[in-house]
């Protein structure tokens, strides 16, 4: 019988035709802006965004947040950027606030379609505050009634009630005829596949705001700011994700809840919550936090020993491995699929006290399901800088293994970065680099990293001073005896 239940909307909606539900289209690219962003030492406030992933039957919109200056009366920008699935956005080519009403003196418009966000206004409907109309005005206006038009109304408004109940109470009827006879049993067994029983669920580690004190900000990036907190008698860190951006924490948080992400080389997880509303809602991912922070800022300002780039290194590969790495369900753990990072660079390796590493962000991983294909999942996502020549050159296999290689080069040049601060070599160490700094300067477009490393096929410099090193040399031996050196 509830399977008769759960055909039934299919039913319902395969008569009523077209009328309900939405024609996909959305935005896929937005304008950008965010003004906590504007800093003095972080310029990149503003520019176009590229809208994730969204469920099938959903779209992408763009959206403006402003104030206006009472004072000047000028709009002041606050946020741009893509925003989720939302009915009220839908089929709005232009950013328009309808809204009479001005809470907190925030105004707030969505559209539909790329880049419809450039332009904004505010067009209040009137209210009805209105001067009112004149009694003889209204009586003159008054419309005629339409007697033909109200007995088609009243027709359809019963006829289709009584037709829906006449095609859905005899199919009840059958089901509940089949069923008692075993025939229905039969059928559906024949065509669903036996589901094995699934394992409860684990506890949800958002029940309940924690009683959390933001202490200091620590960073800022796209998806937002990063906090040390404190959580009772614990030095955590809050990811704090905008509204907008509500699709990274949900792929964050799925990537940690999957069996076997509690490994000693990942990012320890604790919780998600979701705090504020409306457009104050934010999004909060909590960590173990690491005094020391990313491995990027470690190294601009440390130099590391051999024995420490050793450390760093190893756990770092173990991390990225395991997080590749399908392994299947035991008795304590369920099944986890190969995860691909697609945005693995020393920002995202977080250095630990005792100078092992662990790896953070997973706003942009991508997980494989066994059997599921990676559809049409857009290849140039992540840091250009540490993009892989296919993937600048837009060549990628959307497989398994074109993604998993993609992080492997992304971490070859994290080994370079790491390398080009270690005190083994002879001569002075020289400042911290990026990869490709030297080639394409601190913030490359995508059109300098093509034409740095798929045209001229440049890569980082690798020193003679590194190749000296004995390690380095035998290292060296093993590739010219497997043919590999190059």
């Amino acid at each position: 019988m509830s399977a008769c239940v759960m055909i039934l909307p299919y039913l319902i909606l395969g008569l009523l035709g077209p009328t309900f539900g939405h024609d996909v289209k959305g935005s896929s690219v937005c304008e950008f802006y965010n003004e906590t962003m504007c800093t003095e030492s972080q310029q990149e406030c503003s520019g176009k965004e590229e809208c994730g992933p969204h469920d099938p039957g959903k779209r992408n919109h763009c959206y403006v947040l402003w104030q206006i200056d009472n004072a000047t009366k000028k709009s002041i920008i606050k946020l741009k950027g893509c925003f989720l699935d939302s009915n009220d956005c839908y089929d709005r080519p232009h950013c328009i606030e309808n809204s009479a009403e001005r809470k907190k003196e925030l105004f707030f418009c969505c559209c539909d379609g790329n880049m419809c966000n450039q332009n904004f206004t505010w067009e209040p409907h009137p209210t009805s505050s209105s001067k009112p109309i004149q009694p003889s005005v209204i009586h003159e206006l008054e419309p005629v009634p339409n007697t033909e038009q109200q007995i088609i109304t009243l027709v359809l408004s019963i006829s289709i009630p009584i037709l829906l109940l006449a095609i859905i109470v005899p199919f009840l009827y059958w089901c509940y005829r089949r069923r008692k006879s075993g025939y229905f049993n039969e059928v559906w067994k024949a065509y669903v596949p036996t589901l094995e029983p699934l394992p409860l669920p684990q506890p949800s580690p958002n029940l309940g705001l924690r009683p959390i004190q933001l202490l200091e900000i620590k960073a800022r990036g796209r998806f937002g700011a990063v906090w040390k907190a404190q959580l009772k008698n614990e030095i955590v860190a809050v990811k704090v994700f905008p509204i907008q951006d509500k699709q990274s924490w949900q792929t964050e948080q799925e990537i940690f809840k999957l069996a076997h992400m509690d490994h000693e080389d990942i990012l320890r997880f604790i919780g998600v919550e979701k705090r504020g509303d409306n457009l104050q809602t934010e999004f909060w991912l909590i960590t173990a936090y690491h005094e020391k922070g990313s491995l990027c800022d470690y190294l601009k300002a440390n130099v590391v020993t051999w024995p420490e780039m050793c450390r760093i290194a190893e756990s770092m590969a173990r991390g990225l491995m395991h997080l590749h790495e399908e392994i299947p369900a035991n008795k304590v753990h369920g099944y986890k699929p190969a995860v691909a990072h697609r945005d693995f660079k020393s920002k995202n390796v977080l250095l630990k006290a005792d100078m092992s590493a662990c790896i953070a962000d997973f706003g942009l991983a991508l997980i494989f399901h066994p059997g599921k294909p990676c559809g049409d999942t857009h290849g140039q996502v992540g840091t250009r800088r540490y993009m892989a020549p296919e993937v600048l050159e837009g060549a990628i296999n959307f497989t398994r293994d074109s993604f998993l290689r993609i992080d492997m080069y992304a971490c070859g040049l994290v080994l370079w970065e790491l390398a080009s601060r270690c005190t083994v070599q002879d001569g002075p160490i020289g400042e911290y680099r990026l990869p490709f700094e030297d080639e394409v300067g601190l913030h490359p477009t995508l059109e300098d990293m093509q034409e740095s490393v798929v045209h001229k096929k440049e890569r980082p410099i690798i020193l003679e001073t590194w190749r000296k090193h004995p390690r380095c040399a035998r290292t060296r031996k093993c590739r010219v005896g497997s043919g590999r050196e190059t």
